[in-house]
């Protein structure tokens, strides 16, 4: 019996031992993934030639649609093609007779909207790397957008982001297959022209703000709900409390100041759109 007690206290000691071990392993595994993530908070940006990526697909058709004997003449010619450019471009650089003015380039960029703007932290950092080589004068960027609209102070700060790039004088196109709208349209006005598909959706230049109260619910069942705020106005509704006329008034006159934020903002940016109109 006796050897049976130290040996269950050996096992406890053991098992706490392990457990004391796993948790130390733990901190030090939590700590390092942090670091990790802190140093690789910025993400990164991925680069793709799209013309690079479209001249392939055309070449890789124009293969397909040809017999054997044809594809390797085809396939011959264009390596020709190839190394005769490469040998000129090389010669052109020897001599220093390379063109002085850079060919124009256009920058596309891709911002797929949610109700928070989530990606509007790439979308910055991929801007910042834009202006960085874009030159006014010949280069352009193009966005391609997609938002049924979202957070009013979310998507202030993402059409912020495209205002850096008229800031620089460098020609912005937006383009709209499906949707551009509220928060997303405000995205979309701020660039030299939208480019839309025949039946995307643009526009929707309002604010709404929706919201349930579960008051009743909770009176019926005998439970009290307290909201201690100071200032008139800290807390005008509530999910859990009863709301006011006074409180719902003062909502209402919040949500039109925006309201005539986002007119003015579209004005500025759209200023031969009639916003009364609109």
């Amino acid at each position: 019996m006796e050897f049976l007690t130290e040996f269950g206290l050996f096992i406890a000691k053991t098992i706490t031992l392990v457990v004391a071990l796993l948790v130390i392993v733990s901190v030090v595994l939590s700590a390092a993934h942090k670091d990790k993530d802190d140093q690789g908070s910025d993400g990164e940006l991925r680069v793709r030639k799209l013309n690079e990526k479209y001249r392939k697909l055309r070449e890789s058709l124009q293969a397909k649609l040809r017999s054997d004997s044809e594809r390797k003449a085809f396939e011959k010619a264009r390596k020709k093609e190839d190394k005769a450019k490469q040998k000129a471009e090389k010669a052109k650089r020897k001599s220093g007779d390379a063109e002085e003015k850079p060919r124009p380039k256009v920058y596309v960029l891709d911002f797929d909207g949610d109700i928070k703007a989530s990606d509007t932290d790439s979308l910055r950092r991929s801007i910042t790397a834009v202006l960085s080589v874009a030159e006014p004068e010949t280069d352009e960027v193009v966005i391609r957008l997609e938002s049924g609209g979202g957070l009013v102070h979310s998507y202030g700060l993402a059409a912020a982001q495209l205002d850096r790039i008229r800031a620089k004088g460098i020609r912005l196109t937006a383009c709209v297959d499906k949707v551009a709208a509220s928060g997303g349209y405000m995205m979309a006005c701020v660039a030299d022209r939208i480019v839309a598909s025949p039946f995307a959706i643009l526009g929707s230049i309002g604010v709404v703000a929706q919201l349930p109260n579960f008051h009743r619910l909770l009176k019926k069942n005998d439970v009290d709900f307290e909201i201690l705020t100071a200032g008139e106005h800290k807390r005008t509704m509530t999910v859990f409390g009863e709301n006011t006329d006074k409180g719902r008034t003062k909502f209402l006159e919040d949500l039109e100041d925006t309201h005539v934020l986002f007119k003015e903002y579209v004005g500025e940016r759209r200023p031969e759109l009639d916003i009364a109109a609109v």
